[in-house]
């Protein structure tokens, strides 16, 4: 674009949203300043499904230009549930069909807290379904809980995908996944933006995702088509991490995102 002045109509900016909150976004505002007095007749096309409140994100995008806003914006279509497979999350126990002793009724503790629970039931709906993304929020996480789900499956059906792990191996792992070779994927916020991941019939959650957007980032990554109904379950690993995760769907579903607050000076 530098070098070609006159070629230049239009710069398209994807997934707005991550960058308007930013110092990223910051950056990129001052890299494309200069394109105005260069190209000066392109036009600025921002895209985001997450971008509030409008006005602000659009002042973001134009700077000191004009710019028109197109909302199409519609309720999501969720298919959303938040799970809890013990009975009381302060005294994680075991189904009584599997203690050891079945001629006992009283419930055992399970060590380890929630998560020898919550692990075989998260391996199920991997396996009830074609293709499955799991989040979490940390990359300690990401990388335990996916060695541990392809330990109990037998088998390596599932892929850790973080931003640590070079470009080229995160999309050796997409196309994995895309074409059938692996169950799903284990990820943290490296899958949450607009990337093309074919058809993923579900998104787990393992603890709330910490906001409505994210929520509706990570959860729009299944059903991914016009029309298509978006289908996530939220695991919570503890009683404050249930009430975050319940107060979090109830804004998912009525579609209320946070605003995007822009950096000032």
């Amino acid at each position: 674009a530098y070098r070609d002045r006159g070629t230049l109509k239009r710069v398209i900016l994807d997934e707005l949203h991550a960058l308007a909150g930013s110092k990223r976004g910051d950056l990129l505002s001052l890299a494309l300043a200069p394109l105005h007095t260069i190209a000066p007749h392109h036009r600025r096309i921002g895209l985001s499904a997450t971008a509030r409140p409008l006005a602000e994100v659009a002042r973001f995008l134009g700077g000191d230009r004009p710019v028109a806003v197109v909302d199409t914006s519609a309720r999501p279509r969720l298919d959303l549930e938040i799970r809890v497979p013990v009975p009381d999350m302060t005294r994680p126990v075991t189904p009584a069909s599997q203690q050891p002793d079945s001629t006992n009724p009283a419930p055992f503790l399970t060590p380890g807290g929630v998560w020898p629970v919550i692990q075989p039931v998260l391996l199920a709906e991997v396996l009830g379904h074609r293709s499955t993304i799991l989040f979490v929020n940390s990359r300690g996480l990401c990388e335990r809980l996916c060695q541990r789900l392809n330990e109990l499956a037998g088998a390596e059906i599932l892929r850790a995908h973080h931003g640590s792990i070079a470009h080229e191996q995160r999309r050796e792992i997409e196309e994995a996944l895309k074409a059938g070779r692996i169950r799903g994927i284990v990820a943290t916020s490296s899958l949450e933006l607009g990337i093309d991941m074919g058809a993923v019939d579900l998104v787990l959650l393992v603890e709330s995702p910490g906001s409505v957007a994210r929520g509706l980032q990570r959860i729009g990554r299944a059903g991914h088509q016009v029309g298509e109904v978006s289908k996530g379950r939220i695991y919570p690993k503890h009683r404050c991490d249930l009430l975050e995760a319940a107060v979090v769907c109830r804004g998912m579903e009525e579609g209320a995102v946070e605003a995007t607050q822009i950096p000032r000076n």
